[in-house]
């Protein structure tokens, strides 16, 4: 990112506005080089003072854990466990409809990044967000899995290779910066496959 991306406009603005045009460059910021990044020199690049941040941000932490709302729980659509129970629409086609609204939601630079850059640093953070994924997706999508009949319920382990399998093309595309497929509706309908055809085997 070069020295003005993520500048913040000189003009007065309302305090909410201000607010999030600063949250804003902190999501860019953050993505580039990670959480252990300064407010120093976010403030820098943003185009305030460091002392405006803190008008609006009381702490790093609590400008992080706005990052973390607006990148990570706010990207969670809570119709998706509704939908993911929804028993009037077939199994398969829950689980291709929740992983392509899913990665439609995190499949960004910004996801990809952060979320990489917190997980090196150990951040509590991430373990928030995975336990969330964990408990309000993945369980929930497992007990429908074993409601099919003819299909064992997978384990929790089995669930994760399953959404890691998914996510991985994101980090391919973002991280490794290596060819993925424009459309990733084939490959998540591939892993999907593969999945049941192990439960049913089970």
């Amino acid at each position: 990112m070069d020295g003005t991306q993520g500048r913040i406009a000189g003009r007065r603005l309302a305090s909410p506005a201000r607010r999030e045009q600063i949250l804003d460059a902190a999501v860019a910021y953050f993505a580039e080089v990670g959480f252990g990044g300064t407010t120093r020199d976010l403030a820098q690049r943003a185009g305030i003072t460091q002392a405006l941040l803190y008008r609006y941000f009381a702490s790093k932490a609590e400008l992080t854990e706005a990052v973390f709302e607006r990148i990570y729980l706010g990207r969670l659509d809570p119709r998706w466990i509704d939908e993911i129970r929804d028993r009037s629409v077939p199994l398969r086609a829950r689980l291709l409809r929740f992983y392509g609204a899913y990665t439609g939601a995190i499949f960004t630079y910004e996801w990809m990044r952060i979320f990489m850059w917190a997980g090196l640093a150990g951040d509590a953070l991430n373990n928030r967000y995975l336990s969330r994924v964990a408990d309000s997706l993945l369980a929930p999508i497992a007990a429908e899995i074993g409601a099919e009949p003819g299909l064992a319920p997978p384990g929790m382990e089995d669930m994760w290779n399953l959404h890691g399998g998914i996510v991985y093309i994101g980090i391919r595309r973002f991280i490794y910066r290596l060819p993925t497929p424009e459309d990733c509706a084939p490959a998540i309908e591939a892993a999907i496959d593969r999945f049941l055809a192990g439960c049913r085997a089970a």
